[in-house]
Order: structure tokens, then sequence, then C-alpha cells
């Protein structure tokens, strides 16, 4: 058991879609998203101070860079963002049609890769995508069997990629070889229930992390919780939160047993905003388990 503590807010003004928190240790400073709100903010938790950066399309995932900065994913394509100097540098064009598609989820490997997969916005196909970019250069790594890439996470041995399809409430993970990026056939590893008019609908998997312990942790939109489930899929925890629609976690801290969570407010009824207050707001808890430090993209 991961000893979750009490859930508190952490940034209080809500995003639309608040999304890919990332801890910069260096700065001790957490990262993320507005993808809706087309900005990245960064906040020092110990101070309060807070940065906001507006960017010409919207921003669905980051990582850390050697060198410093950011490695951002925009529906445009991707980019770094030289947080310092607030610069915008293209590295490579959007490899789909824009009107329909765009980065979704992504995250760092050992080996210095960022994995982004896409949204395919009409949702009536799995036509999603995963790209990896590797030393500036951009390839695809598999096509399709998804509609809405998400959950991207890979286990403390560097041996398995777990990855989710939001629209399909699934959970898979991949066999991995962090020497070469191959990834292997999905194996199955976790189906949520799908009637949203069910009773006891938990909602669906959207972004995650792994702890220390190799414990994948996801955020459940639209089910108000988190759950952390053991290697063996084995549920080992639920948080309740005090929003509705969680969309990813992290870990920061200088321990790194403070868990992140962004959340979205974009698109939710005036009756759950109101019943919800803290929607769209980044929360905080502790946790006994340590998380993962996070790879650098090495351009």
């Amino acid at each position: 058991m991961s000893g979750a503590g009490a859930v508190s807010v952490a940034f209080d003004q809500p995003m639309a879609v608040g999304e890919c928190p990332l801890w910069n240790p260096a700065e001790a400073c957490l990262y993320w998203v507005d993808i809706d709100g087309c900005a990245i903010h960064r906040l020092h938790p110990a101070s309060g101070a807070h940065n906001c950066w507006s960017m010409d399309s919207e921003p669905s995932a980051i990582g850390l860079c050697a060198g410093g900065g950011l490695v951002v994913a925009l529906r445009s394509g991707l980019a770094h963002f030289d947080t310092a100097n607030v610069l915008v540098t293209p590295i490579a064009p959007a490899p789909y049609d824009s009107a329909i598609v765009r980065f979704n989820d992504g995250r760092v490997d050992a080996a210095g890769r960022f994995w982004i997969g896409t949204l395919y916005e009409p949702r009536d196909r799995p036509a999603a995508e995963m790209y990896v970019l590797e030393r500036g250069k951009l390839r695809l790594a598999w096509s399709g069997g998804m509609t809405n890439s998400n959950g991207l996470a890979f286990s403390p041995d560097r041996k398995w990629m777990y990855h989710a399809d939001t629209a399909a409430h699934r959970i898979d993970r991949h066999g991995f070889e962090l020497a070469t990026g191959a990834v292997a056939t999905a194996q199955p590893f976790l189906q949520f229930a799908a009637d949203k008019a069910a009773p006891g609908y938990g909602g669906r998997p959207d972004g995650a992390a792994v702890d220390s312990e190799g414990a994948y942790w996801c955020a459940m939109f639209e089910g108000g919780r988190l759950l952390r489930f053991g290697a063996d899929g084995t549920l080992l925890e639920e948080v309740a939160l005090p929003l509705r629609c969680p969309t990813m976690v992290a870990f920061g801290g200088d321990d790194l047993r403070t868990l992140y969570v962004t959340s979205a407010s974009h698109h939710r009824s005036a009756e759950e905003r109101a019943r919800y207050p803290a929607s769209g707001c980044v929360l905080s808890l502790p946790v006994a388990v340590a998380g993962l430090a996070e790879p650098l993209y090495q351009p």
C-alpha cells in the first residue's frame, strides 16, 4: 500500500484541460499544460511563484530536455521550449491531419526518447497512432488499435511500457526493449466497464505514472478517483478526489513522495463545476512510496 494522505489543492486557478504534470528537480518546480487553454504552466510550490506561457496551438505533453527547457508536443508539431528565454524552436511538424488529429499523452523513456501518442478527434474508429522522437527525428511506432492514446508509463526495470486507450476504457502493456526502442505486441492489462449509465460507473483511464515499487497509478476521468495497481493488475489502492475529472498524475517534491494531479473543467456542466469547485485545479497528496525521476530527452 502506498499510504496516500489527505488531498489538497496545490494550485487553485482552474485549467480548461490541465494535463501532463511534470516535476523538475533542478528547479523544484511543477510544470503542466492546459491543452484547451493553449498554455504551459510552472509552479514553485515552496514559494507559490507561478508562470504561464501561451503557445500557438494546443500543448498536450511535455518532457524535460538535457541542456534545459522542455520538449513540447503541440497540435502543430514538436518543439523545444526554452523557458529561460521564452523561445519556441520547432523540431518536427505534425505528421497527421491537424484538422482531426492532435498529439496527446507523452513521456520520455530512460534512453532519452520522447514517446507521444495521438488523439483521433472524430472518435468513430481506432485511428490514433504512437510516435517516438529520437535525437530530433520523428518516427511512427505503431498505427491504429486505439482512439485516444493515454496512460503512457514505463516499469522501473524498463522492460514494460504501459499504455491506455481512454475511449476503449482499456489499459495494455507491451514488452519494451530500451536499447532499441522496440515495442512488442500489446497484452491486455486492465479493462474497465464502459457503460456510463450503469450503476457504479467508475470512469475511464486517462494519464498515469509508475512508482518505485512498479505500481501503476491511473487517473480515472469522470470517475473522481485515482487507482493504484500492482504489476499483476491487482488493485492496491483507491483515492477519492474532490473533483470528477482527474487527467494525469506525477510524482514531485524533494523525495518524490508528493503526488500531483491535474484535472479538467472544460465541457463540464455548471452543476458539476458548482458541486466540485476544485475542477480544473492542480491537486496534491502525500504518498508513502516514492515515484521515479523523469528521464531527460536527448536532442
